[in-house]
């Protein structure tokens, strides 16, 4: 039995595993919550005894630590952390500095090259908006990096003096007020940064690209591309499951 944790830059999701596969249970845990070590001890009691705890994190050591600290407590079990790795479970890092590719962003294209979906553009829309290239043959092109749809706009309100919506803004073609203005011209920025990149990507992949959305903000942005696309649940906990396998 193993307990697989995603730290990602807003919560905390983790999956029982029953080896080899299969979620037993499954939750998440927000990072803004005023006490972290009693929320994951209230999600974690109970579970049965674990043989590890396997995590993938974006977050800082003292975050890391502190979920540490309750997986000890709990299971006696020290989480081992997956780093990014040059190559993994069929997967290939372009980044000469392999450690400087997010995991988050590695164990997605496992996850995709694990479920035959390579050629394929992934784009994960979060806090931040990161898209990747993976060919067929498991080889990581490269890709970018830019804020997430929720993030352009509150950096456009903290940096303004007079855009100061009175509401949450809808998502429309052409805005005749500026709550809907700022959320459109985020959301639609997002959009087309991922299907200039989907375009883009499809000469070097050698075939039309399978573009895979993941993340927290993958369903809202879905309906705004032109492209066809699919969404992916829970890709880094899939990929972390995929890489405990292969061990």
């Amino acid at each position: 039995m193993r307990l697989l944790l995603d730290l990602g830059n807003t919560r905390l999701k983790w999956a029982l595993q029953a080896q080899p596969d299969g979620w037993l249970a499954r939750g998440a845990v927000d990072w803004q919550g005023e006490d972290l070590a009693a929320a994951l001890t209230s999600a974690w009691t109970g579970l049965p005894p674990l043989a590890r705890v396997i995590a993938a994190s974006v977050v800082d050591a003292a975050r890391e630590a502190q979920v540490a600290a309750v997986a000890e407590r709990l299971f006696a079990c020290t989480p081992t952390w997956l780093r990014t790795p040059a190559h993994a479970c069929g997967v290939r890092n372009a980044y000469a500095e392999p450690q400087r590719l997010g995991v988050d962003r590695f164990l997605a294209m496992v996850a995709a090259h694990a479920d035959g979906h390579a050629p394929c553009v992934l784009a994960g829309v979060g806090t931040a908006l990161t898209l990747d290239a993976l060919a067929g043959d498991g080889q990581h092109l490269g890709g970018l990096i830019a804020p997430g749809p929720r993030l352009m706009q509150q950096s456009l309100l903290d940096a303004t003096a007079r855009i100061r919506p009175e509401r949450p803004g809808e998502i429309v073609e052409l805005a005749d007020n500026t709550a809907d203005a700022v959320a459109s011209g985020c959301w639609q920025a997002a959009a087309a940064l991922v299907e200039r990149f989907a375009t883009r990507s499809a000469a070097r992949l050698g075939a039309t690209p399978a573009l895979i959305l993941g993340g927290g903000d993958a369903a809202p942005l879905l309906p705004l591309l032109s492209l066809p696309a699919r969404l992916s649940q829970d890709s880094v906990l899939r990929g972390l499951a995929v890489w405990a396998n292969a061990q």
